[in-house]
């Protein structure tokens, strides 16, 4: 058997010829589904009781653009919306701002006041959906802004259920939408931990994301490595905060990639949940659901080729099929045609069907861990989390998170995992169908979503309007009582709220904070 070839997973992880009682950590594990450490999932019955949240990331363009799309994706059977942003709402800026020029509405929607927000939700009764928000460094402006509008609707805040992604670290790390500082930026997510454990109880205020650092380069154990240190960061500043773990814990998510590795992916997301509970009950959670890591999931976007991109719809059912196996509570699918653009309808359609087939068709749902009891699934899922586990030893020698991040740790070893990632493609040690192997002479591309670039001078032309008929003298007031709240520590949001308000604008409460804690470099 010597001349067998050597095989290995993206992490390192040497995988045997074959797996057997015998092999080491292939025991299966005796613990139940829905019990500490939640290796086999958080619910007793998983999806016999109800089915993950199938979401549809989507928005782009206008807020009534997005506002279509999101009507289309709900009468196809969508159970939750997923909103992407642009990057100038995503950093700060108005539409009307000279660094936004060029990329409003282009990789999602342009937001930049309640306006916005009202059109975006038009013939949307918030308390009726779960929406997902992908934003960051403005997470906390843009849920002041659907908690305005929630209350315009009449909403009972108490019964708003959603998640918003605030995850500032991973930023620095891996994505780089950050505006401010590492230690005032944690500072405002712990403020939004603080008043929606009183005011919105049922949202998930933040989703810790490995997805981001996945995109970036990094392997399955560098993803849950990275993810879960900075989520234990985000734990330790809110318990500095006097917070109560066993009511802040409850609502903290985490969103993670699924890859092309079926059974590397779901021993991933197996070790995760493990993990964080362990990791919970050492920082003093008491309450078992304070320690369970319920998680979002999206299919990797780095894995679609633009090459024979039909092929990608096989690419997302296979990682479909691993974030069902592996037992998250939530899941995006991608287009077949996102390499090349914004999907189409017909992608977004197809991707979403792709759910429905696994959910209804495939029987992957029908009982709890279905792969748990595999020889090798439980030799994997030891082999993931033993080297999560030394790469998080190294992280916490170093201080944490915040100093790894702040030392480069992270970002050299997602560039160093990326670039081996890189070179195996090139070299040809790694097979990507299409690309490096079985390509085809003459592509046929599908058509291509395109946005229209006069999208700016709509948003501007709102701007001005909004800025011309709002109170001059409630807005004045508005940003003086954020910059006192930033400057004496008072929590921010009940001032962020009153100002979107009073018509405040997305870039001009950036700014304010900008002027007090000043801009990363």
């Amino acid at each position: 058997m010597s001349d067998i070839k050597p095989v290995h997973t993206d992490s390192g992880i040497a995988i045997d010829v074959r797996y057997n009682a015998q092999s080491k950590n292939a025991t299966p594990q005796l613990e139940e589904p829905g019990a500490f450490p939640f290796t086999r999932g958080v619910q007793p019955d998983m999806y016999r009781g109800r089915l993950w949240t199938m979401r549809q990331y989507a928005g782009f363009s206008t807020a009534e653009e997005s506002n279509k799309r999101y009507h289309y994706l709900l009468n196809q059977g969508v159970m939750g919306l997923s909103v992407a942003f642009d990057l100038p709402t995503q950093i700060g800026y108005d539409s009307d701002h000279a660094l936004a020029e060029g990329e409003v509405g282009k990789v999602g929607v342009a937001i930049d006041s309640i306006d916005d927000m009202q059109t975006l939700f038009k013939g949307i009764n918030l308390q009726d959906v779960s929406t997902s928000m992908t934003i960051n460094a403005t997470g906390y402006i843009l849920l002041s802004l659907y908690v305005a509008l929630a209350k315009q609707q009449g909403a009972d805040l108490s019964k708003i259920t959603g998640t918003i992604q605030n995850d500032i670290l991973k930023e620095y790390a891996a994505r780089g939408t950050y505006i401010y500082p590492p230690k005032p930026s944690m500072r405002i997510i712990t403020d939004i931990f603080e008043w929606c454990s009183k005011d919105l109880p049922k949202w998930n205020t933040i989703s810790i994301s490995g997805y981001h650092i996945r995109e970036a380069g990094s392997t399955a154990v560098q993803e849950i490595a990275f993810t879960l240190s900075n989520g234990k960061a985000y734990v330790k500043a809110a318990l500095e905060k006097g917070l109560d773990i066993n009511v802040f814990g409850k609502r903290l998510s985490f969103f993670f990639n699924a890859h092309n590795n079926l059974f590397e992916e779901v021993a991933k997301f197996r070790a995760a949940r493990k993990m964080w509970a362990k990791i919970m009950k050492e920082l003093g959670a008491t309450d078992e659901k304070a320690m369970m890591l319920r998680f979002h999931t999206q299919t990797g976007g780095s894995t679609l080729t633009a090459q024979q991109p039909l092929n990608n719809i096989s690419r997302v059912t296979l990682q479909t099929l691993a974030a069902v196996m592996g037992g998250t509570q939530s899941l995006h699918t991608n287009g077949y045609d996102e390499a090349l653009s914004l999907p189409t309808e017909e992608a977004a359609r197809i991707a979403l069907r792709t759910q429905q087939i696994v959910a209804f068709e495939s029987g992957a749902a029908d009982t709890v861990d279905p792969l748990a009891g595999s020889y090798f699934v439980e030799a994997l899922t030891a082999e993931v989390e033993a080297k999560a586990w030394e790469l998080m030893g190294k992280i916490d020698a170093m201080g944490g998170s915040v100093t790894a991040i702040e030392e480069g740790f992270m970002q050299d070893e997602i560039a160093r995992s990326a670039y081996e990632y890189q070179r195996n493609i090139e070299n040809g040690s790694k097979i990507i169908v299409g690309v490096n192997k079985f390509q085809v002479a003459e592509e046929q591309h599908p058509p291509v979503f395109k946005i229209d670039d006069s999208i700016r001078r709509i948003q501007s032309e709102k701007l001005a309007a909004l800025r011309a008929g709002r109170n001059a003298q409630l807005a004045a007031q508005s940003f003086a009582n954020i910059e006192a709240a930033a400057k004496d520590g008072s929590n921010l949001m009940p001032h962020v709220i009153s100002a979107v308000e009073n018509k405040c604008t997305l870039g001009e409460i950036s700014d304010v904070l900008r002027k007090v804690f000043g801009e990363y470099k």
